[in-house]
């Protein structure tokens, strides 16, 4: 078992909390010895003598064996850990967006330089999703992965539908619990759950597909009407990250999705985080805890660490299982030519024909409000770009 020797980048939230954690967990062999940050007069809780602002510092130490990035910036944290990889550092990171953006490259530089990359903490916060992706699933045959994957969206839903308060005051009152940063954007449009859903995406099927190719539409345009629609109904609204396949297709999106009472979602409050798994042989599987917060990520991170201290990387399985029988993993089997059905509020009836609607079941129009439930294809979802307009609101259904 070894010891490993920690240089860190990023000391906020999770960075704290990973700190915390360390040094309360019995059994981790591990020490951070340097921390890399950005802000000089910070105040900060541990000694001065931890910190420094070059991150050379850590990426050229010999001593140092494993990097931990934990930053806010794409690009940099990118740069940080291919860095560190090829200088042959264990890497562990938190990153959604970084390895989204850069997944099959970061994939390439873990074979080239024989390094490990680990990132349970960037998926569903304190839930073990990937590490069991790759061991307890890597033979069973997936059919299915959804969940809710974002603590932020369904901290804001939760109070919407719970506590009758309007999306602006949610997501205020998310913002004040520290769940929602000052600008949401990420959040609240869906992309941070679509970051999570290419990765999980990889890990459950064993293929590489770019995030732009992944239709994504958050909650920011919920409406009062449409609160007040799924209350007729009897069900809840939750931001659902959904993958399945079907006919030797793989479909990925993320959306809001009506929730009927009895559906395991139904009752998953606040800022937890949920993940159902179906496959051939072990049909329905449930994983349930906190999304967001310092000590779950950390948890999530400490994980890494302590599987690090037994040599244990990803051996992304199912993607060299493809790659052997049929050569198709770079996407090649991924579609959005998929029918779902949903309920779309609108306002502009162009929107209405250029989406091309399978076929409608229901319509209703009044002066202001409008709505279709329907069958329409996530291809035109997605070109038409609905999560740049503030005039729409889409549910599977």
């Amino acid at each position: 078992m070894k010891k490993l020797r920690i240089g860190l980048f990023g000391f906020g939230v999770v960075g704290t909390g990973l700190y915390d954690v360390i040094h309360k967990t019995k059994g981790i062999h591990a020490k951070i010895v340097k921390i890399c940050v950005k802000h000089r007069d910070k105040a900060r809780p541990i000694p001065m003598d931890f910190f420094t602002f070059d991150k050379n510092d850590i990426l050229n130490d010999d001593s140092l064996d494993v990097v931990v990035e934990l930053i806010d910036n794409a690009d940099e944290a990118f740069d940080i850990v291919s860095a560190a990889m090829k200088k042959g550092k264990a890497v562990v990171s938190a990153n959604k967006r970084m390895i989204a953006e850069n997944f099959h490259e970061l994939y390439e530089l873990q074979k080239k330089h024989n390094a490990p990359f680990l990132y349970e903490a960037s998926a569903c916060g304190s839930i073990p999703i990937i590490r069991n992706l790759e061991e307890y699933y890597d033979n069973d045959l997936l059919t299915s992965l959804e969940g809710i994957c974002n603590g932020t969206t369904n901290y804001i839903l939760t109070k919407t539908s719970e506590e009758k308060i309007s999306y602006a005051d949610a997501l205020k009152g998310a913002q004040q619990s520290g769940f929602a940063e000052s600008d949401p954007t990420l959040d609240v449009k869906a992309f941070d759950a679509k970051f999570k859903l290419t990765i999980l995406l990889t890990h459950t099927f064993g293929i590489f597909v770019k995030h732009n190719e992944i239709f994504n539409f958050g909650i920011q345009n919920l409406s009062v009407e449409d609160s007040t629609f799924a209350k007729e109904k009897g069900v809840r609204i939750k931001l659902i990250a959904h993958t399945f396949s079907a006919n030797g297709k793989i479909l990925a999106y993320v959306m809001p999705k009506f929730i009927h009472k009895g559906d395991m979602f139904y009752d998953v409050r606040n800022e937890f985080n949920a993940v159902q798994l179906e496959a051939s042989f072990s049909d329905k599987q449930f994983f349930y805890g906190k999304g967001a917060g310092s000590h779950p990520t950390a948890s999530a991170v400490l994980s890494d660490l302590a599987a690090l201290m037994y040599d244990y990387h990803y051996e992304y399985k199912k993607y060299n299982q493809r790659l052997e029988s049929n050569n198709k993993a770079n996407g090649t089997t991924f579609t959005n030519d998929q029918l779902l059905n949903v309920y779309l509020r609108y306002s502009d009836e162009k929107l209405l024909k250029d989406l091309q609607f399978a076929e409608i079941d229901q319509q209703y129009f009044s002066h202001n409000f409008k709505y279709v439930i329907g069958k329409v294809s996530v291809a035109k979802l997605l070109e038409h770009k609905l999560n740049d307009r503030d005039d729409v609101f889409v549910v599977r259904y």
